[in-house]
């Protein structure tokens, strides 16, 4: 195995790490974050006002959570392909560049 195959197997491992952990990260968070909500609920023993605006606030903080960790990771994803040159349109331009028409 060469020194940049062994560069490039590293990257994705570190990558898989990035993902398998960040992923974990945004699990435990909304299982926390459901949790208070449940204990909170718990302890109003009934006023229906407060329950919504409990529920509410967990419901908008998972989902904004678990929306930021997805489009961050996208956009990541995508910086990293183009970076790496595995971009379609590079691609392309590539091909034709080195295949130019014959005239």
């Amino acid at each position: 195995m060469g020194r940049d195959e062994a560069r490039v197997v590293r990257e994705v491992e570190l990558e898989k790490y990035r993902a398998r952990y960040g992923l974990l990260a945004i699990v435990v968070s909304n299982i926390a974050i459901a949790g208070v909500a449940a204990f909170g609920v718990w302890r109003l023993d009934g006023d229906k006002a407060v329950i919504v605006g409990v529920l509410s606030a967990a419901f908008t903080a998972v989902s904004s959570m678990t929306t930021a960790y997805l489009g961050i990771k996208a956009v990541s994803n995508t910086a990293r392909s183009i970076a790496l040159g595995d971009g379609a349109g590079r691609g392309d331009r590539a091909a034709a560049a080195a295949n130019p028409p014959a005239s």
